[in-house]
């Protein structure tokens, strides 16, 4: 095995965002076998150095018996060693971690065996007889299979590798290849065709007719397959063909797409690992509490002043898989990018996308700095992202700045401000009401005196009160500018300003009166009940939990 699949480094790779060494030395650990679930329901024969995670263990008598045969156990912390435990774990020179309270089991294992995936990765390994991830090796392997040039495509329709022979294709499959993406007015066209919708629910190869190019011709048919791993939507593989294959040829592509998954899996290991470490370390150091100020340290960011930035598409795509895949793609698109952006303007700027909002932690004095560096990204990338801009923090208070840019960040989602990137500063009274309108829903208040009394009388009449009251507010007491804004006469807007005082038993001299009918106005629905969160935090993952005291 290679040396990273060793224990101490599997441990160095992690970091102590969510595993606390307990007890033992990773250092005089074999090399890690493989990754087990503890069931306490079944005899279990776990391989050879293998790392146990014991889930629901915390009995010391528990866990003295999952200790035999492991290099090493995680149990959920804090973990109390009595001095049984520490005889045993020294005896058995198998190593005790804690996993951190409030990590994910699921999240843990799915890195762990990442890592150890990425350590196996072996130049010389062959996969169908074509080295482990050469994308490009294989993509002509499958053109010799069914004769007929061939593209590896991502979920994005961006070219991951292509065969040779493609000047036996047509000018599409030619600047596809230049521009290594599929040009956007075939994807459209394949769109309207539903070709993704059909290729993303069949096993089986997908033939399309020939689009119509540019100057009018028609482009030579496409046999595509999706490329899967279990329920998971890697890619798909495109032939330019004559006209339909034989059975033989079509099933021999089809079944050629469960090897290029292994070998996209395979390839992207190595990447993943590091991105999913990564957005660890700054979803930790963002939410503050414990393990943050190790989370800094490991970033390099111990000594910077720093800003977070919260960045989220201002768009979706629509709830069917075809477009979910291409949201999610696009996603990680834009998080790649702006960590890219951010390491040109600053080596130890760190990036990652959590959910569905990738949060970045720039190293600046000042938000007028994060602001232009963050607006010049949304110039280049286009003005289809958002982007909060957090209060300048210490990297032990990144937690309040997080907590900052997510609330500019929401507000501009809400679209309660013309702004497609902002300061806290700049949507201070926006942020303001839509903190109080989540503190009225989580309450549940409902709305009661003058404006509930006029929102019945409304209703109950079909009158108007409301929309007069909200006009006269609005234009500070002025008749005829509010009279002008709901198109009646001055006179009819003084009979129906008369008349609201009476039905609401709201004094408009009163200055308390008015300040708390506008508030209301503007924190209830017009129906009179509570406000609804406009926009969640994340709509894939967990959010990232609010910071006591935070903003």
């Amino acid at each position: 095995m290679s040396p990273r699949t060793g224990l101490a480094r599997v441990l160095d790779d992690l970091g102590t965002t969510l595993i606390d060494l307990v007890r033992g030395d990773p250092s005089r650990a074999t090399d890690v076998g493989g990754v087990v679930i503890h069931d306490p329901d079944d005899d279990q024969a776990l391989p050879p150095s293998a790392l146990v995670l014991g889930v629901g263990v915390r009995d010391p008598a528990e866990i003295l018996g999952v200790l035999d045969g492991a290099a090493a156990l995680v149990v959920r912390g804090p973990v109390v060693v009595t001095d049984e435990i520490a005889r045993a774990v020294d005896r058995s020179g198998v190593v005790l971690l804690g996993l951190a309270p409030g990590a994910s089991w699921t999240q843990l294992a799915a890195m762990l065996r990442s890592l150890l995936a990425e350590g196996e990765v072996d130049p010389s390994e062959t996969l169908g007889g074509v080295p482990a991830g050469d994308l490009f090796a294989l993509a002509n392997a499958v053109a010799s299979l069914i004769s007929a040039p061939v593209t590896i495509e991502d979920r994005s329709s961006r070219v991951l590798a292509f065969s040779g022979r493609q000047d036996e294709a047509d000018p599409s499959r030619v600047e596809t290849i230049l521009g290594r993406k599929v040009p956007a007015r075939y994807t459209r066209m394949l769109e309207e065709r539903g070709v993704f919708q059909r290729l993303y629910r069949s096993d089986q190869a997908v033939y399309i007719e020939g689009l119509l190019a540019d100057d009018g011709s028609l482009c030579l048919p496409r046999l595509a397959v999706a490329v899967r791993a279990g329920d998971e939507f890697l890619g798909s593989i495109w032939a330019a063909v004559r006209g339909p294959l034989s059975p033989d040829r079509s099933a021999a592509f089809g079944d050629a797409a469960k090897l290029v998954a292994l070998h996209m899996m395979r390839q992207r290991a190595g990447a993943d690992v590091e991105r999913r470490l990564r957005a660890d370390l700054v979803s930790t150091a963002v939410e503050g509490g414990q393990g943050a100020a190790e989370a800094v340290r490991r970033l390099g960011l111990a000594d910077q002043a720093c800003v977070v930035l919260a960045l989220a598409l201002a768009h979706s795509h629509g709830d069917d898989p075809a477009a979910h895949a291409r949201l999610l793609a696009e996603r990680q698109q834009v998080a790649d990018a702006l960590a890219m952006h951010l390491t040109a303007v600053h080596p130890r700027a760190a990036a990652a996308l959590i959910g569905d909002v990738a949060y970045a932690i720039l190293p600046a004095e000042s938000e007028d700095r994060a602001l232009r560096i963050a607006t010049d990204f949304r110039n280049r990338i286009g003005h289809h992202v958002l982007v909060g801009v957090g209060e300048v923090s210490d990297g032990l208070t990144l937690s309040r700045s997080r907590a900052g840019a997510d609330l500019v960040l929401r507000v501009l989602r809400a679209g309660r401000a013309a702004l497609g990137v902002a300061r806290v500063s700049d949507v201070h009274s926006e942020g303001l009401l839509l903190e109080l309108s989540d503190l009225i829903a989580e309450r549940g208040d409902t709305l009661t005196g003058p404006v509930a009394r006029l929102i019945a009388y409304d209703r109950k009449h079909s009158g108007n009160l409301v929309e007069t009251l909200g006009a006269w507010l609005d234009a500070f007491g002025d008749v005829v500018a509010a009279s002008a804004a709901v198109f009646v006469h001055p006179n009819t807007f003084r009979y129906r300003l008369r008349r609201l005082s009476e039905v609401g038993e709201i004094d408009l001299s009163d200055p308390d009166a008015r300040f708390a009918a506008m508030l209301q106005l503007r924190l209830w629905r017009p129906d009179g009940a509570a406000p609804v969160r406009r926009t969640p935090r994340s709509t894939d993952a967990p959010p990232v939990p609010a910071t006591p005291g935070g903003r």
